[in-house]
């Protein structure tokens, strides 16, 4: 199959959730400043996710850009990696609508990493379909910058989960 019917698929895909994304800003009833308070934290995480999901389109359009031709293992990558981000819309509201409370804020980063590993599938899935010539392996040489950005996915994890705790020290002192 020719990568046109994936890459028009994918584009629609992420151009839906960037469209269920907006639907959780709902419109004040106040037409002032002070109406548009409340949706701050709400605008926040949706401008944050549009920018992560705007970066993904990009970079799978680059990518895609080095295929001639797609194969099983390569739709099911994809199809692996559009289900990742088919879930930003979710962890995005609950976020927004918990002021980036632990819980929320650490399965939005969950969201994130396992997005993260599965462009990692597709890359790995289009590198080997390529054979040893592969135009986007030598692109990506080694992809220290894709393996640097799951590190840090994971390692926000515990971090916002660290918040979940409630801290004892102030309690058990006095």
């Amino acid at each position: 199959m020719h990568r046109g019917r994936l890459e028009a698929f994918s584009d629609g895909v992420i151009a839906i959730l960037i469209t269920i994304m907006v639907l959780e800003l709902k419109v004040p009833r106040r037409a002032d400043l002070a109406g548009l308070l409340p949706l701050y934290p709400v605008f926040l995480s949706y401008a944050l996710s549009f920018i992560y999901l705007g970066i993904y389109w990009s970079n799978h359009h680059h990518m895609l850009q080095l295929v001639d031709r797609v194969n099983g293992k390569i739709l099911w990558a994809n199809l692996h990696l559009l289900f990742w981000l088919s879930l930003v819309p979710f962890v995005t509201g609950w976020m927004g609508e918990n002021g980036a409370a632990p819980l929320p804020t650490a399965l939005y980063g969950v969201v994130l990493l396992l997005a993260a590993i599965a462009y990692t599938i597709l890359q790995t899935a289009i590198i080997r379909s390529q054979g040893p010539d592969s135009k986007l392996r030598a692109a990506v040489q080694g992809d220290r910058k894709g393996k640097l950005s799951i590190v840090c996915y994971a390692a926000a994890v515990p971090l916002a989960l660290m918040w979940l705790v409630p801290d004892r020290r102030i309690e058990s002192r006095y």
